[in-house]
């Protein structure tokens, strides 16, 4: 019973749907692992303790076989106590001879809680001594090895979503596998000892090995479940019969990327339903919104307004780097203050390229600003005397995160004069309350305009004394002990800074960054290819030479494309158009279209990705679209339109289900539409690895967007009779709520202004869930409820909710009260008397969904639609739902 409880009321030990894996019981004996994914911040400190800091005597008694490899963060634990291999036939040939399971470490240098977890877990004698006798341990650097980082990660996705939990993916990423590779189970951060509520990993390895000895047939049953499942999800849905790819579809991708801005701090990552998690840049969405209003100026100027607030909003922040240039890796927060302090160098190439774009678009001086201070920190500090750029940055000292980067007030005193301390503690947040417990974070609360004037001094001499007084104190800075530096040069993210300086050096006229871009794509022209000229991912030291990806194909063109555009030499256009060619015959897929991750004789993994979606980092196949494009421009060879229009088909279904997530897509889509029109999808193929979706019923007629699955709104419906669905849930919306489906519906055709519209939301809940009812029994349960998110003047009034049900649950005396199958909400929205004539209405439904053991978290489903308004009311329509109710 207490565990019932717990389960019932806790949201970190939610339970999702098993959909129909059929995974038997193993992962009843798992689920206890899942309890410490992701919980990488609590009251665990990641100071080093004076018994666990690094002992030279332990180095000289430790080595492992990571001291013959190249990544900067394999080597840093080539002196770990833990016997580690590399990614290769040597691990797992030795796992299958001496049947013992693997455990895969997945991490990157500038990774802060990777370097917790390897002092306190991996630097462990004794932690050691159980890996190296129960399990055959891979260390894997994801910058190298992307499409390991990629497979593993979306199956732990896959295994938390089977076992049950909530949490999310996350870096250290630590999975337990068969011999074979196949995914047991696995998490994120595991302490090195057991906490409440997070089992240490010991503790975890223990039940992994006991299992392993007593049930390994259960064990390779579920993994191989697993594996089924991540193929499945490794390519995209092909079933695109009648998709149209217009116009209507970029404008789409705009609305959904506009409706995550956050009106008050700016971004377009923002979700008011959870205001405080981390915010980051996204430049592939900034790149959508760029573009989209640079070619619709007149009819996109709040648009315009949004991209200019977040632009400044982060570069106002502390997510910027003030002294030196360059951005940190995202915001903890809300308000672009308080940093993840990691530099990474494709994070600031695209925003290099933002930023130089806003310039050439607006002029702002600001801009040009933000885009050359950063461009001068990578020269100055992440560009290798060959001319490659290197990968990243540490975030933290010493254990402690930002200490690099942070400030005393005595500090500052201490090196800038009395007379000038006062006035750069204006400009610089000093004086207001510090968030940050290391120190103060330099950030931009006041303009130079407001500061000059608050102290009385020209704005020109006042920025000449900001500039000086940063420069002292970036001269302090560079003597504190320097960060890691991961110096990596990765074709993929060489090719998206040389792209940066090369734009920014036609745009701002700086031949010096002409030069550098130049400099960088021979560097890596040279280094990184292998004896038969193919793209290699990394240059060629230690261990074996890694074969380039996708993405280092892509991008290293798209980078030499812009250096022809900004020179006019045929040198970077006749080497970018063969690394294309050479792309085409590697990664295309002959049979769907589009690009695989991995080329056709690269090493066979449990799946083979292929996919569009835009993160952190645009697809390849994204950037593709652009290069083929602006390849066919150029020459005017027309398989390169032709291979442009396949790759937009190929993800076309992809596109249409979640548009805002192809952010970077759509700009190629929107200059493909420039060129040749829509584009329309007539192939009858489905991938047959997925179940075809089902026809939409006779019973709702939707105006927007119907629900993705079948719905019957009452089961007294039939015939001729038709309901016309005014409010709907947007498909990218309808995936994060799979217990649950919803239509909304008006009782008039048009509603009175000053009057009110009667209003309905029909709910259909899965078989074997339910969601608490209004009011709720018993109290302290969540009780579902809808409410008015907008336009404000709105309100729903005389809410009437349906009579729950009696849920009994074993060993609780009160009995529950719950909506199962259907329910139907009913009330009147009120319409202020100065509304227009077609209002955009969106309603949020707030709700619970358990079964008889567990309960998820809760969650608000929006759902939206457009009302016509009048001065009389129309119709009464939907009859069905309301004179029912008599409402």
């Amino acid at each position: 019973m207490l565990i019932q409880l717990l389960r019932r009321n806790s949201p970190s030990l939610r339970r999702s749907s098993p959909r129909s894996f059929g995974w038997g019981s193993v992962l009843a004996v798992l689920l206890v692992l899942t309890t410490s994914c992701g919980t990488r911040i609590g009251a665990e400190s990641a100071d080093k303790s004076a018994g666990e800091q690094q002992d030279a005597k332990a180095e000289e008694r430790h080595q492992n076989r990571l001291i013959h490899e190249s990544s900067p963060y394999l080597l840093l634990h080539a002196h770990n106590p833990v016997d580690w291999y590399p990614w290769g036939p040597e691990a797992f040939n030795r796992a299958r001879a001496e049947n013992k399971p693997i455990f895969l470490s997945i991490g990157y240098s500038s990774c802060f809680w990777c370097h917790v977890m390897e002092r306190k877990v991996f630097e462990n004698e004794e932690i050691a001594a159980y890996m190296n006798e129960n399990f055959i341990n891979i260390k894997v650097d994801r910058e190298e090895r992307p499409d390991v980082d990629e497979i593993y990660m979306l199956a732990l996705q896959v295994y938390l979503q089977m076992a049950g939990s909530s949490q999310g993916g996350g870096w250290p990423l630590s999975m337990f596998l068969t011999p074979n590779g196949d995914p047991i189970a696995g998490g994120t951060y595991f302490p090195p000892e057991d906490m409440p509520g997070r089992p240490g990993f010991p503790s975890v390895m223990e039940q992994l090995s006991e299992i392993w000895g007593t049930r390994q047939t259960d064990v390779l049953r579920t993994a191989s479940v697993i594996s089924q499942e991540v193929r499945r999800l490794s390519n995209p849905q092909i079933e695109a019969r009648g998709v149209v790819l217009n116009q209507q579809s970029v404008n789409q991708a705009i609305r959904s990327v506009a409706a995550a801005y956050d009106p008050e701090f700016g971004g377009f990552d923002f979700s008011p339903s959870a205001p405080d998690r981390p915010k980051f840049p996204v430049p592939s969405k900034l790149l959508l919104v760029q573009s989209y209003a640079a070619k619709n100026a007149s009819s996109s100027e709040a648009l315009g307004k949004q991209l200019r607030h977040t632009l400044d909003a982060m570069a106002n922040g502390g997510i910027y780097d003030h002294l030196g240039g360059g951005f940190h890796r995202y915001s903890t927060e809300r308000k672009w203050l308080v940093p993840h302090f990691e530099k990474m160098l494709y994070d600031n190439a695209q925003l290099v390229e933002v930023y130089t774009n806003e310039y050439e678009r607006t002029h702002r001086e600001q801009d040009r600003v933000v885009a050359e201070e950063t461009l001068n920190f990578v020269l100055r500090e992440m560009t290798d005397p060959k001319g490659g750029f290197y990968s990243a940055l540490d975030a933290e000292t010493d254990g402690i995160e930002g200490k690099h980067y942070v400030w005393s007030l005595d500090e500052v005193k201490s090196v800038l004069s009395p007379s000038d301390y006062p006035v750069f503690a204006a400009a610089y947040g000093l004086e207001e309350e510090q968030v940050f417990e290391h120190g103060a974070i330099l950030h931009r609360p006041a303009s130079t305009t407001e500061v000059a004037r608050e102290f009385n001094i020209p704005k020109a001499e006042m920025a000449k004394r900001l500039q000086l007084m940063r420069e002292q104190l970036l001269a302090v800075r560079t003597q504190r002990e320097p960060l890691l530096r991961d110096d990596k040069v990765l074709t993929s993210w060489n090719g998206m800074m040389i792209r940066a300086f090369a734009k920014a050096g036609m745009v701002f006229q700086r031949e010096d960054y002409i030069k550098a871009a130049e400099r960088a794509a021979t560097d890596v022209l040279t280094r990184s290819r292998d004896r038969e000229g193919r793209l290699l991912r990394t240059p060629f030291r230690n261990g074996n030479p890694l074969p380039a990806y996708l993405d280092d194909y892509a991008f290293l063109s798209s980078g030499l494309l812009a250096l022809y555009e900004a020179t006019g030499s045929s040198r970077w256009l006749n080497t970018a158009r063969r690394l294309t060619d050479t792309q085409q015959s590697l990664f295309w897929d002959v049979r769907e279209g589009g690009y695989f991750f991995t080329a056709h004789d690269h090493e066979s993994l449990i799946a083979r990705t292929k996919s569009a979606y835009d993160s952190a980092l645009p697809s390849g196949n994204s950037v593709s679209i652009r290069n083929l494009l602006q390849l066919y421009q150029i020459t005017q060879d027309g398989k390169y339109l032709d291979l442009a229009q396949r790759t937009l088909a190929a993800f076309a279904s992809q596109f249409t289900q979640s548009p805002g997530s192809l952010a970077f897509f759509a700009i190629g889509l929107d200059e493909y539409l420039q060129v040749d029109g829509p584009i329309s999808i007539k192939s009858e193929s489905v991938d047959q690895t997925r179940p075809a979706e089902p026809e939409k019923p006779a019973g709702v007629m939707p105006e927007n967007t119907a629900p993705e699955k079948p719905m019957e709104p009452t089961p007294s419906e039939s015939g001729n009779s038709m309901l016309v669905a005014g409010l709907t849930v947007e498909p990218r919306q309808a995936s994060d709520h799979p217990r649950i489906e919803a239509v909304g519906l008006f009782g008039l055709a048009q509603a009175a202004r000053g009057s009110s519209c009667p209003v309905a939301v029909v709910i259909q809940i899965a078989p074997g869930w339910h969601v608490n009812a209004n009011p709720a029994r018993p109290k302290f349960i969540i009780p579902t409820k809808l409410s008015v998110a907008s336009p404000e003047g709105f309100e729903l009034t005389e809410i009437v909710y349906p009579e729950g049900k009696d849920f009994q649950l074993e060993g609780i005396d009160e009995a529950l009260s719950v909506y199962e199958g259907s329910a139907i909400i009913r009330g009147r929205l009120t319409i202020p008397a100065d509304a227009t004539e077609s209002v955009s209405v969106s309603l949020n439904l707030r709700y619970q969904a358990c079964d008889s053991q567990t309960c998820e978290m809760p969650l608000t489903l929006t759902l939206s639609g457009n009302l016509a308004v009048g001065d009389a009311p129309g119709a009464a329509i939907n009859g069905q739902i309301f004179l029912s109710s008599g409402n």
